[in-house]
C-alpha cells in the first residue's frame, strides 16, 4: 500500500540570512530590487529584472503600463491570493472527509476507491479495477487513507510543504503540481505493482511537493541541506518499511521535480507555455503508461 522555492542577489551566509521585512521570522536570501528590503518566496513578486516586494509593486513602475502590468506574481507568474494556503486547506479537508467516510463505512468503501489493477485475481474473472475501466480509482486512492498514522504522517507533510509552495507558484500551477504528482505516482503503481495489489494515500503527491520544494529552494539559492536530508529520511523509509508503496513515492517524486523545474525556470517571454507544456507531457506520460498496463492486463 501506498502507506504501501539565480537569485540577483546571489547566495548569502546561510548563518546570517536577513528576516523578511513582512515575516521577520523566516530567513531569506533574496531582496527587493528597487528597494532592497529581504522578501520570503511569499511575499516576493516577479518583475523584468529580480524580485520585488509588494510594496514597490503597488506603487508601480512608472512606466506608463496598464495597471495589470504592476499586478503582484508569485515567482513562476501566478497571481497573489490574498490567502496562499487555499488550496491547501481544501486539498486537506477532502483527504480528511473522505478519511471519515472510511470510518464510518469501513472496507467496503475503501474497496471502491483503491487503486487496484484488477480484482479478483487470475484465474477468476476480474470485475473491478483499474483494468476493468475504473479509471477513476487513480483519483479516489489519492484521497484515501484508513490507518490514523498514515492520514496524519500525509497531512502534515501536504501543511508543512504545501503552503509555501502554493505562496510561490500560484494557485493553478500548485494544484496542477499536486494533481499530476499523485496521478503519477498512482500510474507508476499501477504498471509496475502486481496488478492485484491494493495501494492508497496521498503520498505520491506529497512526495511531488517534496521534490518540487528542492527544486524551488535550489532556484532561490537556499540551502539545500534540509530538504535533502528530508527527501533522503523519506526515501529510506519508503525502502526499509514493510508495506509501502514505493511506486508511488517514486512516480510522485520524479512527476513533482519535472513540473516544478517547468515552473520555475520558465522563461518569461514563453511562460505559460513552457509551464503548462510540462505539465501536459507529464500528463501524457501517464496517460500512456495506464494505456498500455491496460493493454497488457486485458
Amino acid at each position: 500500500m501506498d502507506q504501501a522555492p539565480g537569485s540577483p542577489q546571489g547566495p548569502r551566509d546561510a548563518q546570517h540570512l536577513p528576516g523578511c521585512y513582512r515575516h521577520p521570522d523566516r530567513e531569506t536570501g533574496i531582496s527587493c530590487t528597487r528597494c532592497e528590503r529581504p522578501i520570503c518566496p511569499e511575499c516576493m513578486i516577479s518583475a523584468s529584472v529580480g524580485f520585488q516586494c509588494p510594496e514597490c509593486v503597488r506603487e508601480g513602475s512608472g512606466t506608463g503600463h496598464a495597471p495589470a502590468a504592476n499586478q503582484p506574481r508569485t515567482i513562476a507568474g501566478g497571481s497573489i491570493a490574498a490567502d496562499p494556503r487555499l488550496i491547501t486547506k481544501i486539498l486537506l479537508g477532502l483527504n480528511v472527509a473522505v478519511f471519515i467516510a472510511v470510518l464510518a463505512v469501513g472496507d467496503r468503501l475503501v474497496n471502491e476507491l483503491v487503486l487496484v489493477g484488477e480484482w479478483p485475481p487470475y484465474p477468476f474473472v476480474a470485475e473491478d479495477g483499474v483494468a476493468e475501466g475504473q479509471w477513476y480509482r487513480l483519483v479516489t486512492s489519492m484521497f484515501t487513507h484508513q490507518e490514523i498514522w498514515h492520514i496524519a504522517f500525509n497531512m502534515l507533510g501536504l501543511w508543512w510543504l504545501g503552503g509555501p509552495l502554493e505562496a510561490a507558484l500560484g494557485r493553478a500551477r500548485y494544484l496542477a503540481l499536486y494533481m499530476l504528482s499523485g496521478l503519477a505516482g498512482g500510474a507508476l503503481t499501477y504498471v509496475v505493482a502486481d496488478a492485484s495489489q491494493a495501494s492508497l494515500g496521498a503520498s505520491g503527491a506529497i512526495f511531488g511537493l517534496l521534490g518540487a520544494t528542492a527544486v524551488l529552494m535550489r532556484r532561490l539559492n537556499y540551502d539545500m541541506r534540509p530538504v535533502i536530508a528530508l527527501l533522503a529520511l523519506n526515501m529510506l523509509f519508503t525502502f526499509t518499511w514493510s508495506g509501502i508503496a514505493w511506486e508511488a513515492h517514486v512516480g510522485g517524486l520524479v512527476a513533482g521535480v519535472a513540473i516544478a523545474y517547468g515552473m520555475v525556470h520558465a522563461p518569461r517571454e514563453r511562460r505559460a507555455l513552457v509551464q503548462w507544456g510540462t505539465c501536459a507531457v507529464v500528463l501524457l506520460v501517464v496517460l500512456v503508461a495506464v494505456v498500455v498496463r491496460t493493454a497488457q492486463l486485458v
